[in-house]
């Protein structure tokens, strides 16, 4: 899944090279580019396929990460649900014979994977674990701090067939503070990290008992396709209910299961994640491009802008990003929010977008 906005890194994140397409956490790759080589020697190139929005697909396809072919744009805005929908339904028109015994891994492109490694192991046994199961499967993180901006998955039943797996107890919206100290302080949690496990044939089931006109709509969608009526599949698509797959899914369906990691996982998803992906100074600080930065701690120092010098004196926690036609300035704290400025910039008509 690569059809996020990425809104929390602006300035340097934009409508049109959003922080997927942006090298974020490594100086060679930009971060959608990291996610297919991660799983690209588990499964081949040519089963990778990349599920974005149509106002992205040609930026993402200009990156060529991808075989032609293996890009799915879904029309308009629905959430995860929707891209997951979309792309199952464009899997069962390619594949019309073939796709109930079909299995697949949602992996998303703004995630930081140290050991890759352990990664595809982990990934494969999930597959396992889905397969074998028949039911919906999650990765899980030991959480390593009390995060309120992840959402966790509470542990249920050990089972058998997968080492590290449970059943989904619960699946938890992001906490305040005090409930995900008493997440860590159990045991019992580990943070939701978006990642998904199934045979085809078990999302499909699975949303026609929990939600069954999504499973009709996935339906129609695909015979549309199989039509080549883009028309028709838009206008089915645009009846899907706007939700996460999360909550319209994995929240209310039977037979879901979690595997905890093998790995170093962290969600790339604001400004301050950079502290935990990317070397710090001596002072705590993240630095790149052209900068002077005196007596500051902690902060995240960007310049995009190669015609400037960014200069930080006497701060501390603080994100300081430059870009050719933009500032931004805010504690470290309010790194979430920086969307809110994206909002406010929307409604000036701004063309700092």
């Amino acid at each position: 899944m690569a059809g996020g906005s990425g809104e929390r890194f602006w300035p340097l994140s934009r409508a049109e090279r959003p922080k997927q397409l942006l090298k974020l956490t490594h100086p060679d790759f930009n971060m959608l580019e990291e996610a297919v080589g991660r799983i690209r020697p588990l499964v081949g190139v040519e089963n990778v396929f990349i599920a974005t929005s149509a106002t992205l697909r040609d930026s993402v396809a200009g990156a060529k990460v991808v075989p032609h072919g293996r890009l799915f744009a879904e029309p308009d805005r629905r959430n995860t649900l929707g891209a997951l929908v979309w792309a199952t339904a464009q899997l069962m028109a390619m594949f019309p014979e073939k796709w109930m015994t079909m299995s697949a891994a949602i992996l998303t492109a703004d995630h930081k994977i140290e050991d890759e490694d352990a990664f595809r192991q982990t990934v494969s046994a999930a597959l396992d674990l889905a397969e074998e199961s028949k039911g919906l499967v999650t990765i899980g993180i030991r959480p390593t701090r009390p995060e309120t901006g992840f959402g966790y998955v509470e542990l249920g039943a050990q089972q058998p067939l997968i080492k590290g797996a449970y059943e989904a107890k619960t699946f938890k919206e992001k906490p305040d503070q005090v409930t995900a100290e008493e997440y860590v302080r159990s045991g019992q949690f580990l943070w939701n990290s978006g990642m998904f496990f199934w045979t085809l044939r078990a999302f499909y089931d699975g949303l026609a008992a929990v939600l069954p006109e999504a499973a009709e709509i996935t339906t129609e969608i695909a015979v549309a396709l199989s039509a080549q009526d883009d028309a028709g599949a838009l206008g089915v698509f645009r009846r899907l209910p706007n939700l996460s797959v999360d909550y319209a899914l994995m929240e209310k369906a039977p037979n879901v299961f979690v595997i905890e990691s093998r790995f170093a996982w962290d969600d790339v998803g604001a400004w301050d994640a950079l502290e935990r992906a990317l070397p710090v100074s001596e002072h705590g600080n993240v630095l790149s491009g052209s900068h002077i930065v005196l007596d500051t701690k902690n902060s995240i120092v960007i310049n995009d802008d190669g015609d400037t010098i960014t200069c930080v004196l006497g701060m501390e926690d603080v994100v300081v990003v430059t870009t050719k036609d933009a500032v931004l300035v805010c504690p470290k704290s309010r790194a979430q929010d920086v969307k809110k400025i994206v909002e406010e910039l929307k409604l000036r008509g701004s063309k700092s977008l």
